[in-house]
């Protein structure tokens, strides 16, 4: 008979998934409410769920196969990309779901899922050995990030993020910027990869590639952004120029 175990190894489902398993829609439902009951089986929002681990009492999925199983198109993006990567240190308590197909955002177990509205399907990647885990690559979760910086994490943790990222591809950072085909995106991108250039060995072409994309507009970098930068046309944080606290290089 169908029951836990079974449920246990779809991380998450939904009723269409005890259907197909228990080959009978009126035994279906009384299945997952029988478990519910007996805190086998948490509902995560609407017509999705978990099975509760007997041994911790926590969900038998993680966080991010839940993010990934909102929808068929759902997979992690910008900052959740990092972290689920290993390449961020710091703990955020939201994930971030790039979908084509917009939802509400839930809380679950104590983390917020938050919808990004997917604009491309470039650079989504199911990483080897897991299940149910779609993510951007390391390139396009850099232009992702750059891109919405501000929305998402802040300059600050996006450049702990680039410091901590192993390599980037040239022609894939490209791709990437094309399909997005932003003039400032290409502005921001090429002036904060610029300072990255040694540790990804990024040529100069693709400097001035972003440098001829940029278009001719004066922009800022943040809000509060107070230096002007005239080969990048850009307004940025003062900061940005000085040493940092461990006594590293400036970024520019």
């Amino acid at each position: 008979m169908v029951g836990y175990a079974e449920l246990a190894k779809l991380n998450t489902f939904t009723m269409d998934d005890v259907f197909k398993l228990v080959g009978n829609k009126k035994t279906a439902s009384p299945l997952v409410l029988r478990l519910s009951k007996k805190g086998l089986v948490k509902k995560i929002r609407n017509n999705l769920y978990t099975c509760i681990n007997i041994a911790d009492g926590q969900p038998v999925a993680s966080k991010y196969q839940i993010a990934c199983a909102v929808n068929n198109s759902a997979y992690l993006s910008h900052h959740s990309a990092f972290e689920y990567m290993g390449i961020s240190n710091q703990v955020f308590y939201e994930i971030y779901v790039s979908s084509e197909k917009r939802f509400d955002d839930f809380e679950f177990n104590g983390i917020t899922y938050r919808y990004i509205s997917s604009k491309m399907s470039v650079g989504v990647i199911k990483p080897k050995n897991t299940q149910g885990i779609r993510v951007t690559s390391l390139e396009r979760t850099v232009v992702d990030s750059i891109k919405d910086f501000e929305k998402i994490g802040g300059l600050e943790e996006l450049l702990n993020c680039i410091e901590a990222t192993p390599y980037l591809k040239k022609d894939e950072l490209i791709k990437c910027l094309d399909e997005y085909n932003l003039q400032f995106l290409y502005q921001k991108t090429g002036f904060i990869l610029n300072n990255y250039k040694s540790q990804f060995q990024l040529s100069d072409e693709f400097i001035s590639y972003c440098k001829d994309k940029m278009g001719k507009s004066t922009r800022y970098l943040t809000k509060d952004s107070t230096k002007y930068l005239k080969e990048w046309r850009l307004v940025v944080p003062e900061y940005l120029f000085q040493v940092n606290e461990q006594g590293g290089p400036p970024l520019v």
